[in-house]
């Protein structure tokens, strides 16, 4: 697929960060221009330091800029939207974990979520185009939360059917359906 030179694709990971096998880690590297939110090296779980690393590499990129975000990533970029005005051209939110909700075993409890900063989930309206691609048995959001956080966010939803959450543990190094969402909000 082709995309315009002149777009950057940012990518925003979720808590895991990057792993060589995710779905982003593959689309890096096929994008023209992709640019990936460096792991925090400190306070790993805080919501503010991952939106201000997401801020601090928005800065550095001139040009129109795609988000394409996974899991928490998500959430930072939300979070991000209701603090800064720089313009975005649109957003991928794939998968979005629902941190007002308890995770399953081995995931952050609801008090380190909540004492990081992570909740509550912003719920006003996203000021850039935004497609929400959810799993109808995501282990770490509900279909219809997912459902509910694009309706708040504007966001037009995809139902990726059972995709778990769209990551290696669910089977996806590659996942060939997001070109077509980013061509379309480009």
């Amino acid at each position: 697929m082709k995309f315009p030179d002149n777009i950057t694709f940012l990518i925003v990971p979720g808590l895991r960060d990057h792993a060589e096998a995710h779905w982003q880690t593959h689309l890096e590297k096929e994008l023209p221009r992709a640019v990936c939110v460096e792991p925090l090296k400190e306070n790993k779980l805080s919501r503010p330091a991952r939106v201000q690393a997401l801020n601090d590499t928005l800065a550095g990129i001139e040009g129109p800029v795609i988000i394409v975000a996974h899991s928490a990533g998500v959430m930072t970029t939300v979070h991000w939207a209701q603090q800064y005005q720089r313009p975005i051209h649109g957003a991928l939110l794939a998968t979005p974990a629902d941190v007002e909700e308890p995770m399953p075993e081995g995931q952050p409890s609801l008090d380190e979520l909540s004492s990081n900063g992570w909740t509550p989930i912003p719920i006003t309206p996203l000021p850039f185009p935004s497609i929400l691609a959810a799993s109808r048995n995501d282990p770490l959001a509900r279909f219809e939360r997912a459902q509910q956080m694009a309706a708040a966010w504007g966001a037009r939803l995809v139902d990726l059917g059972d995709v778990g959450h769209l990551n290696p543990a669910s089977g996806f190094g590659p996942w060939p359906g997001a070109q077509p969402l980013l061509q379309e909000l480009v």
